[in-house]
């Protein structure tokens, strides 16, 4: 069982001056379940070698289980260190495509060529695709077989207005996940703010903040 994990290579918010890239929890809970299902993971990322880390989802009050286990696990931190640059990575030979989200998605992920020809292939092949929180930003110019938005009539979630909202940055990203889905047609669905909430639809698992990075994972486990 290999699975493909790619994260943003993206470090900075906006006009801010402030610093983003992908929130921990949402990398290091869905890197656990995998590993200790026993999947074989390749990490990647547009520029390659160490993504960057969201201060903010390193602070105290972001800790989780899953966060602690990875800062103290080195083999975990060498191998985020060295990812793959996307560019480099073919579809062949892997199970599933798992997109981390934090800010940084929003910038390089969603326009990315190669992060967009990996998940039509991945789609076209059947193989199941996994986002969680900012992450479903990837599916901005995505397409199915028919040529329509890849989530187009499909059931999805992703960050909410309302989480965007409450963190202040409505004004300050490049578009709103939510709105995009539903503007390419997604069937958008939601649970209450910062609670875990996953939607499955085929091959297609999306979960909607950083609560539900867990889940998805299992999620998309289960489909394979």
């Amino acid at each position: 069982m290999k699975i493909l994990i790619v994260l943003t290579s993206h470090d900075r918010l906006g006009g801010t001056g402030k610093k983003t890239g992908f929130w921990l929890e949402e990398f290091a809970a869905p890197y656990y379940v995998f590993k200790d299902a026993g999947a074989e993971l390749t990490l990647a990322s547009p520029k390659g070698d160490q993504p960057p880390l969201d201060p903010n989802s390193a602070a105290e009050s972001a800790l989780t289980d899953a966060t602690k286990r990875f800062n103290d696990d080195q083999a975990a931190q060498d191998e985020l260190a060295h990812t793959a640059v996307l560019a480099t990575v073919s579809p062949d030979g892997f199970d599933a495509i798992f997109f981390p989200g934090g800010h940084g998605p929003l910038w390089d992920l969603a326009e990315d060529a190669d992060s967009i020809r990996l998940i039509e292939t991945f789609a076209s092949s059947d193989r199941p695709i996994g986002a969680v929180c900012h992450a479903p930003a990837v599916f901005k110019h995505t397409k199915g077989a028919g040529g329509d938005p890849l989530v187009s009539g499909k059931n999805v979630t992703g960050f909410t207005n309302s989480e965007e909202e409450g963190v202040g940055l409505t004004d300050v990203v490049p578009f709103l996940v939510e709105d995009m889905l539903k503007a390419n047609g997604g069937n958008y669905q939601k649970g209450p703010d910062w609670s875990s909430f996953v939607v499955t639809d085929g091959k297609l698992v999306t979960g909607q903040n950083p609560a539900s990075s867990e889940e998805a994972a299992r999620k998309l486990l289960e489909l394979l």
